[in-house]
């Protein structure tokens, strides 16, 4: 394994910890909300700091991107940038549904080196490294050999912060589920792609995420025999915050039904 993934693990462990220990007591955790539907702890940035004292301790020079405290090194004198998500799905955690992750990915040059998305609460570890695939606690994981969009179990995300394209969101959602076998909506982006990369679900679609939402999932997917892509299927999902992965076959059919619904807006 590489070193570097070592320590994207140690500091991904380090967040569950603090994650697990809170989730004994949810009545006693403190929500603000940044907008609306988006809400932050203080289990949130207590998971980012251990995060990033954890990095910042193996590699000072890197540059960071993390969800709570924003960018932070010098991205211009770094090959390196650390993109950083420490609770994926602070809704569910502050309710007590049981799907939420802790996200780490880090490019390099601008493209996507290591990857660990960790489940705390069932101590899954989803790991990858550009050309050295993609692992579920130490087992090599695959995407799904499904090749039917209407035998094939979908994931996707509902707006939540922003609706300016809900209407055609709604229409995509709307064709898929008369096309697909089935859609599930957990709420943690992160988790949903990997378990696109491990066969759990066919393919995925989501509007308006952030690059911490998406970096380390994407690699997991690629990493695992999956292909990945904003909603043209070329490879901007992190700039344009739209994002669509499944395996080869899945991922096809998907871009053909949400090429039908696609306003000027989301082609751009």
């Amino acid at each position: 394994m590489h070193p570097t993934l070592n320590i994207a693990i140690k500091a991904a462990r380090r967040a569950g910890q603090i994650i697990n220990r809170a989730s004994l007591d949810l009545g006693r955790i403190k929500v603000s909300a940044k907008q609306q539907n988006d809400f932050v702890t203080e289990v949130d940035r207590a998971a980012e700091n251990a995060i990033i004292e954890v990095i910042r301790e193996a590699y000072p020079d890197h540059a960071i991107l993390a969800e709570e405290s924003g960018a932070s090194g010098s991205a211009s004198g770094s090959e390196y940038q650390w993109i950083i998500d420490p609770l994926d799905g602070t809704t569910n955690f502050i309710h007590g549904f049981p799907q939420y992750a802790v996200s780490i990915g880090l490019a390099h040059r601008g493209t996507m080196a290591h990857a660990v998305v960790y489940d705390p609460g069932r101590n899954e570890l989803f790991t990858a490294s550009r050309g050295a695939g993609a692992f579920l606690n130490d087992k090599r994981i695959r995407v799904s050999r499904q090749t039917r969009l209407n035998e094939a179990l979908l994931g996707t995300g509902f707006p939540y912060r922003v609706f300016d394209h809900i209407d055609t969101y709604l229409a995509i959602f709307r064709d898929l589920t008369q096309k697909a076998s089935g859609i599930r909506r957990p709420g943690a982006a992160s988790l949903d792609l990997a378990y696109v990369a491990c066969g759990r679900l066919d393919g995925f679609w989501e509007f308006g995420l952030s690059p911490w939402d998406m970096a380390a999932g994407a690699l997991l997917i690629s990493e695992a025999g999956g292909l990945v892509g904003d909603l043209k299927g070329e490879p901007n999902y992190l700039t344009t915050g739209n994002i669509l992965a499944g395996n080869p076959k899945i991922f096809a059919q998907l871009l053909q039904v949400v090429d039908l619904h696609l306003t000027p807006g989301l082609r751009a």
